[in-house]
C-alpha cells in the first residue's frame, strides 16, 4: 500500500509555496504598518484552555478537537484556532504589564477533525491578529480596516463585509431567554443537531448549515434587545468604517462559532466560492482574559484562513509571477572543473547570488535543458578550454548572447547583473 498523507492535510508543493509566501510576507507587511508584532505559541495546549476558552458547547470543542493524552495522562490538544493561545500565552507571559494598548498578530497552523471539502481541511493555517487594553469602537474598527487593507493588497474583487453586534452580558441573557422560547415552540422543525443546540446553547442555532436560520428569521432580533451602551458601541464602529470609506453588509445571523465574542463580530466573504463563501472573521471577546485568570481586560481580533484565501484568489483568476527558485546554473564539464565550480558557487552565494551546479557529470545539453527548466538568468560553463583560459563562459539565457569573463571577476559580474 503507498504511503499518503492522512485525509484532511496535503503538501504544500515547490511549486505552490511562492504563492503562499507572497500571502503571509504581506500579511506581515500590512499588520507591522498597523503597530502589530508577532507571538508563537505551541501547536498543542493544555485541553481545559479551549474548554474554558472556546466554549464546551460550541461544535468545535464538543466534535472537532484533535483531543489526546500525552505519556504522562494529561489531556492536550492541537490547537483548533489562534485567539485561546495567544490570550493565555499574554497572561502567563505578563505582556499586559506596563502595556496600555498590546498588538499582536500569528500565522500558524490550526487542525479541526472536520469533513474536509475545498479549502476546509483537518490542518489548515491561518494568519491572525489580537489586540488587548482597548475597548473603543474605534479599535474595532482599526482591526476590520486592517484585514479590509490585507485583502485590498492581495487583489481581491467582489469582497463583502459582514457586520453584527451581540451584545454582552447585560442585554444578551434576555434575547437568549426568548430565543429559547421561540425554538421550544418549533422545535420540530429545526435538525437533530440544532434540537441539541437549543438544550446546551441557543446561539449555536445560527451556526446551522442546512436551513435552521430560515426558522430563526422569523424569531426575535437581537439588535431589539440590545442595551444603550452596546447599540452606541455598534453605531460608532459604523461611523468609524464609513469614515474609511469601507462598506459592510449588516448581517443579524452572523454569530460566529466561538463562546468568548461579545459585542462585534464581523465575516468576510468573496466570490467564485459557491455557498461556502467565508474566507475569515473575527470580534470583540471582552471577558476571555478575566475567563482564563486574569484580571478583565477587552479584547478583538480576527483569524483569516490562508487555505481559503489561496483557493479565492484562484477562483478569481488571480496568479502571481513566479520567481525562478536559483538565478545561476554553474555547468561542469570534466572531472578537473567540478572543484573549481564547487569553490565558485559558494563564493556566488557569498555574494546573495541564488545558485545551483551539475553534480553528476551529464553533456551540456542535458545541462542546459536543466537551466532552461530552473529558469535561470544565466549559465556559467567550466571545461577544458575555459580552465585552460582561466575564464567561464557566461550565457545569458533570455537573449542567447556568450561572453567569457575571468573567474575572479564572476561573482562580480553575475552580482551586478542579477540586480
Amino acid at each position: 500500500m503507498q504511503l499518503q498523507a492522512p485525509k484532511g492535510t496535503r503538501d504544500i508543493l515547490p511549486s505552490q509555496t511562492q504563492t503562499w509566501q507572497w500571502v503571509e510576507s504581506v500579511a506581515r507587511s500590512v499588520f507591522s504598518t498597523y503597530g502589530y508584532q508577532e507571538i508563537r505559541t505551541p501547536i498543542f495546549e493544555n485541553t481545559d484552555l479551549f474548554v474554558r476558552g472556546v466554549g464546551d458547547t460550541t461544535d468545535i470543542v464538543e466534535k472537532e478537537m484533535y483531543t489526546f493524552n500525552d505519556k504522562a495522562n494529561r489531556s492536550v490538544t492541537l490547537r483548533p484556532e489562534g485567539t485561546a493561545p495567544v490570550v493565555r500565552a499574554v497572561i502567563q507571559n505578563r505582556l499586559l504589564e506596563g502595556a496600555s494598548v498590546l498588538k499582536l498578530y500569528y500565522n500558524g497552523r490550526m487542525y479541526r477533525y472536520e469533513r474536509p471539502q475545498a479549502g476546509r481541511y483537518r490542518e489548515h493555517w491561518q494568519v491572525g491578529v489580537e489586540v488587548f487594553g482597548a475597548a473603543e469602537a474605534a479599535v474595532d474598527a482599526e482591526v476590520i480596516a486592517l484585514a479590509h487593507k490585507f485583502y485590498s493588497r492581495l487583489g481581491f474583487k467582489d469582497l463583502t463585509l459582514h457586520l453584527n453586534t451581540i451584545g454582552d452580558r447585560a442585554c444578551r441573557p434576555k434575547f437568549v431567554s426568548d430565543l429559547k422560547a421561540f425554538t421550544k415552540a418549533r422545535l420540530n422543525q429545526f435538525c437533530q443537531e440544532c434540537q441539541g443546540r437549543y438544550e446546551r446553547n441557543p446561539l449555536r442555532l445560527f451556526d446551522c448549515k442546512i436551513g435552521c436560520r430560515e426558522i430563526l428569521s422569523e424569531g426575535p432580533k437581537l439588535l431589539e434587545y440590545l442595551c444603550d451602551s452596546c447599540r452606541e458601541h455598534f453605531d460608532a464602529v459604523k461611523r468609524y468604517l464609513k469614515l474609511l470609506g469601507i462598506e459592510f453588509t449588516e448581517n443579524p445571523n452572523l454569530v460566529r462559532g466561538m463562546d468568548y465574542y461579545s459585542r462585534t463580530t464581523f465575516e468576510f466573504t468573496a466570490g467564485g466560492l459557491g455557498a461556502q463563501d467565508a474566507i475569515g472573521g473575527g470580534g470583540r471577546y471582552d471577558y476571555l482574559v478575566e475567563e482564563l485568570g486574569n484580571k478583565p481586560t477587552p479584547g478583538i481580533g480576527f483569524g483569516l484562513g490562508v487555505d481559503r484565501i489561496i483557493l479565492a484568489l484562484e477562483a478569481q483568476k488571480f496568479e502571481i509571477s513566479p520567481q525562478p527558485p536559483i538565478d545561476v546554473y554553474i555547468a561542469v564539464l570534466g572531472d578537473e572543473a567540478m572543484p573549481i565550480a564547487f569553490q565558485l558557487a559558494e563564493k556566488f552565494r557569498d555574494s546573495q547570488i541564488r545558485t545551483d551546479l551539475e553534480y553528476n557529470g551529464r553533456s551540456l545539453k542535458a545541462q542546459m535543458k536543466t537551466a532552461h527548466k530552473f529558469g535561470v538568468k544565466y549559465v556559467v560553463i567550466i571545461g577544458e578550454d575555459e580552465i585552460k583560459n582561466g575564464a567561464a563562459t557566461v550565457r545569458d539565457m533570455e537573449s542567447g548572447n556568450q561572453r567569457a569573463v575571468e573567474f575572479d571577476g564572476l561573482g562580480k559580474a553575475l552580482k551586478i547583473s542579477s540586480q
